[in-house]
């Protein structure tokens, strides 16, 4: 008897790393001071020393049960872009910079391939948000997992200068809201969507045209990444006064975290267009209005306040960045929380 036999194929775990290597490069940045393959992961913080008070932010994630839909459709090349997006864009939303980013998977069956293209959506992701993939673990656990799923989770740190921070204490009342568009669901409400539709691979290929693709490949569009966004509109002399990353809990849960007491968000929903697959789910599925606000970004995956004169400003360098905005509602006084319209 050796480890092999008993499920874990050491070999495919030094094959996976020699395959991810070619595309794990693409996300060095100078800072980094060690190679893959380590014990841990080196990243130098000369380069930040003049910052006034500089800061670390951190984010930890997961896809969650849209890897469900990875594995019925054997798709795997954008599901690491979900994974590095759900922790930059909330260490983006509190006005930092990502630096590294470390990715977890567990599996049943060590497959190189596989495993190489699920870190090369990693590394795109990385690309994306200018952080550097500095180390990652893979875990063959047989018996823990089918052979043919697997799970993805990551950690992300950045860096802030704290009087750079958003933290949402001088919001006012007339400040504006200003949305980015989303690239469909993101990343959040799977266990929902898998009660909608039917999770089978024909179901699945399904072409709709009002999606104008198929059903799999609107639902496993990758989250969008907002960090080059916020950049575009801090380098544009625009202050963001508060932010929030809209993920799981939609527009009721996250919306008001970012503000402050006594201040209400008030979201007109007629502001902006929403993508045909939420309207498609909510017919497909009869769920009710307040149901699908309070699950999915309804098509604006971030959501910041800006001082109303800047407003148009804001959403041309939203523009600037490849991104589009809206102007979509308003801060008022009132009891914290969001009021849709």
């Amino acid at each position: 008897m050796d480890y092999k036999n008993a499920g874990v194929d050491i070999e495919a775990g030094y094959k996976s790393v020699e395959l991810m290597k070619e595309h794990i490069k693409k996300t060095m940045r100078p800072e980094v001071l060690t190679n893959i393959g380590g014990f841990s992961g080196a990243f130098s913080m000369e380069r930040f020393k003049n910052m006034e008070k500089p800061t670390l932010v951190s984010g930890t994630d997961g896809v969650g049960t849209k890897l469900k839909l990875a594995f019925i459709m054997d798709k795997h090349d954008t599901i690491g872009i979900d994974c590095v997006a759900m922790c930059v864009n909330d260490i983006a939303c509190a006005g930092g910079e990502p630096l590294f980013f470390l990715d977890y998977i567990a599996c049943g069956k060590n497959y190189p391939e596989k495993i190489a293209t699920i870190v090369k959506g990693v590394t795109d992701g990385c690309v994306q948000s200018d952080a550097a993939l500095i180390g990652g673990e893979t875990a063959e656990m047989p018996g823990f997992y089918p052979e043919d799923e697997y799970d993805l989770a990551g950690f992300a740190v950045g860096i802030v200068d704290e009087k750079d921070m958003i933290t949402g204490k001088d919001l006012k009342a007339g400040d504006v809201l200003i949305g980015v568009a989303s690239s469909g669901v993101h990343s959040n409400g799977f266990s929902l969507v898998r009660k909608i539709f039917e999770m089978t691979k024909e179901s699945l290929e399904t072409y709709y045209d009002e999606l104008g693709t198929t059903l799999g490949e609107a639902l496993l569009a990758p989250t969008k990444i907002y960090v080059k966004t916020l950049r575009s509109v801090k380098e544009a002399g625009i202050r963001v006064k508060a932010c929030s990353h809209i993920t799981g809990g939609g527009f009721y849960e996250n919306i008001p975290r970012m503000l402050k007491e006594n201040t209400v968000a008030v979201v007109k929903k007629d502001s902006y267009p929403v993508p045909p697959i939420f309207k498609l789910m909510q017919k497909t599925g009869n769920v009710e209005d307040q149901m699908m606000y309070n699950t999915y970004n309804m098509g604006l995956g971030l959501v910041f306040a800006v001082d109303a004169d800047k407003a148009e400003a804001a959403v041309a360098a939203v523009k600037a960045a490849g991104e589009t905005a809206y102007i979509v509602g308003s801060i008022e006084e009132g009891e914290k929380g969001i009021i849709l319209k």
